[in-house]
């Protein structure tokens, strides 16, 4: 049977600011990657989607991003190389601390724009890389399929997962549209679900001007902070049961 590690972004209310389904979802995915701090998260948050993960069984990662809580790591920074490696460091520091001694961190996936700079920018993705090693060079990065990310990761020697979205629409490059495009996210969990199951099984992905982007699928992102993120989910693991596709963390 063909198995699937289906991920998603949670932990990212801050305050008295609350975002997400995160602990309905957290019951129906394999793995999490918890906010970090920067773009979204705060201390308390990040002990209490932990101790979530942790019950339910499900793999825990950290999602460090820019520091951008107004525009929610979206937001592209122009930060020397030095400088994201250390950022990295300390986010991934920050969240490996709420696991608790002989706990370790499951993998790291960085956010929004950091994450998409990164997919091109071969120098931004091994400050990313190095910044993840400081802290345990045996964590697996989760990157953009055959992005800079995964092409940096080999070139250091750290483990690695591509990953594809399901609740995304893709360029011929085989990056993601754009967030600033009208197009740029999917939110019917019945396109979502069968676009996801048909990326499992071609190991492809349509893009938005009709042509066939090569993909490897190790592990499937949906957004949390999507206003359909539990839908959206359920559905999926509904597909995905149908057409015998297991999910196992990566």
């Amino acid at each position: 049977m063909t198995t699937i590690d289906l991920n998603s972004d949670l932990g990212e209310s801050y305050g008295r600011y609350t975002l997400g389904k995160d602990a309905e979802i957290i019951k129906l995915v394999t793995s999490v990657n918890v906010a970090c701090g920067f773009h979204a998260g705060d201390p308390d948050v990040m002990a209490k989607t932990v101790a979530e993960a942790n019950a339910a069984g499900v793999a825990v990662g950290a999602h460090p991003g820019y520091h951008d809580l107004q525009d929610f790591g979206r937001r592209y920074m122009a930060l020397p190389p030095a400088e994201v490696q250390h950022m990295i460091t300390y986010q991934v520091g920050a969240l490996q601390a709420f696991l608790g001694a002989g706990h370790h961190l499951h993998h790291v996936k960085p956010h929004g724009a950091l994450y998409n700079a990164a997919a091109k920018d071969h120098d931004l993705a091994l400050a990313i890389c190095r910044g993840i090693q400081v802290v345990d060079p045996t964590i697996p990065i989760y990157g953009l399929a055959h992005s800079q990310l995964i092409v940096a990761a080999k070139e250091v020697g750290l483990p690695y997962a591509q990953e594809v979205f399901g609740d995304r629409n893709y360029l011929a490059d085989g990056s993601l549209v754009p967030r600033s495009q009208a197009n740029a996210v999917i939110t019917d969990p019945e396109v979502i679900a069968k676009r996801t199951v048909a990326m499992i099984q071609n190991q492809a992905v349509t893009a938005i001007d009709g042509s066939t982007v090569a993909l490897t699928t190790d592990t499937v992102c949906v957004h949390g902070d999507n206003q359909a993120a539990l839908a959206i989910v359920a559905r999926l693991v509904q597909e995905l049961q149908t057409d015998h596709v297991g999910l196992k963390a990566f």
